[in-house]
């Protein structure tokens, strides 16, 4: 879908959030993709658990002061009784109120954009996915990386079988940020730490489900079992680890692997997969994300760049033209306008979207089971834990 500066839209979506008030870069990455398109319209929101606080954050955005509110769950009753009421609303809050939020979202007939994990239990993830099917409502999850266009040449020369059979795929989000207690002043990672708020994991919930995520969407293929070890190498952390490496079994006979890690000093973000196959390989890196690095059996490894017409047409939807670097806001951005057209009743945004992958609730349940068996296993002293494939 290549992008083209235009009216896809009649009317903007009217959008609300929860959370992601003062001082929150995941709520302005969400504010700041979403408005690129021009498809949605912040109108509402309970951007913080101080209504004074999230008030006057919001009257600085720009919106009305009666559309302010104190929390969630007085946005969603007033919202419904307004002509121009929310269609849809993003969930930018801790993993332990995702659910609640959602679930009052989807029954009050909105759609849903949540962060991950969208819940940090697994019956109520498939609840989550029942209760969307049931109200007929797109429930999207921001796995944010998933809009480079790279990650989608790689995925469709996996596809195409350009690679041969896959037989490793290995994973890795190791950033080395978190290797002090920092958070005794950071909030942001204070409750990420914290089991009541963050739920079973923390590098795992917050950091690897993100390459699990893309690992599945590049090769296809689902997990069949893993072991999992863990570590708390800021004591003050433990229960829940900083540090995580898990051996996975594949379909098909292919194996896995993933790094995920807070501690790995002088690393800035260390994103990264690989997939290997009987006739060749890929590797995309998100600090690299317009470069694909390729190689085949007998040649020299070699890199595509993002805009360049050998590319496949999935992977043609860049914002500004090859050459020019692209980002994570572009990615962002990317998702945000698949969101929008997917949520719109507009025939013309069905057109628009033309089956364009999006991450929905079932990506983001197969990331909630991911980081349970993970932490079963962990605690299991490794043991090799099944993650049965999802009946959808």
């Amino acid at each position: 879908m290549m992008f083209v500066e235009g009216r896809l839209l009649e009317k903007p979506l009217r959008w609300g959030m929860v959370g992601g008030g003062k001082g929150s870069q995941i709520g302005y990455s969400h504010r700041d993709a979403a408005s690129r398109d021009g498809l949605m319209q912040l109108l509402a929101g309970a951007f913080d658990i101080d209504a004074t606080r999230g008030r006057e954050f919001g009257q600085g955005l720009g919106l009305d002061a009666g559309r302010c509110y104190a929390d969630y769950q007085a946005m969603f009753a007033a919202e419904a009784t307004r002509p121009d009421g929310i269609e849809a609303v993003t969930v930018a809050t801790p993993n332990n109120s995702h659910y609640t939020i959602c679930k009052a979202a989807l029954e009050a007939g909105l759609h849903v954009i949540c962060e991950k994990p969208i819940t940090i239990d697994e019956a109520q993830a498939e609840e989550l996915l029942a209760l969307s099917r049931a109200r007929q409502r797109v429930f999207a999850v921001m796995y944010g990386y998933t809009g480079y266009e790279m990650v989608h040449q790689a995925r469709a020369m996996v596809r195409k079988g350009e690679l041969g059979d896959i037989r490793i795929v290995h994973m890795q989000f190791a950033h080395g940020y978190h290797a002090t207690e920092v958070e005794g002043a950071d909030p942001g990672t204070r409750w990420r730490v914290t089991p009541s708020t963050s739920g079973p994991t923390y590098v795992i919930g917050d950091l690897a489900t993100h390459c699990f995520q893309l690992g599945r969407l590049i090769s296809g293929l689902e997990v069949e079992s893993l072991s999992c070890m863990r570590s708390s190498f800021v004591a003050s952390r433990a229960p829940l680890e900083d540090d995580a490496h898990v051996l996975m079994r594949l379909r098909g006979g292919a194996v896995g692997s993933l790094w995920a890690s807070a501690v790995n000093v002088g690393s800035a973000h260390g994103l990264k997969v690989r997939v290997v196959g009987s006739k060749g390989s890929v590797e995309w890196w998100d600090e690299h994300p317009n470069q694909l690095k390729v190689a085949f059996v007998g040649q020299p490894e070699m890199s595509y760049e993002r805009g360049h017409g050998y590319l496949d047409a999935s992977a043609r939807f860049e914002r500004v033209g090859g050459g020019h670097p692209a980002g994570y806001f572009d990615s962002w951005a990317n998702l945000y306008r698949r969101f929008a057209l997917a949520m719109s009743s507009e025939p013309a945004a069905r057109e628009a979207l033309a089956g364009a992958w999006i991450p929905t609730v079932v990506d983001g349940l197969e990331g909630v089971r991911f980081m349970v068996r993970c932490a079963q296993s962990a605690d299991a002293a490794s043991q090799w834990m099944p993650l049965e494939r999802m009946r959808t």
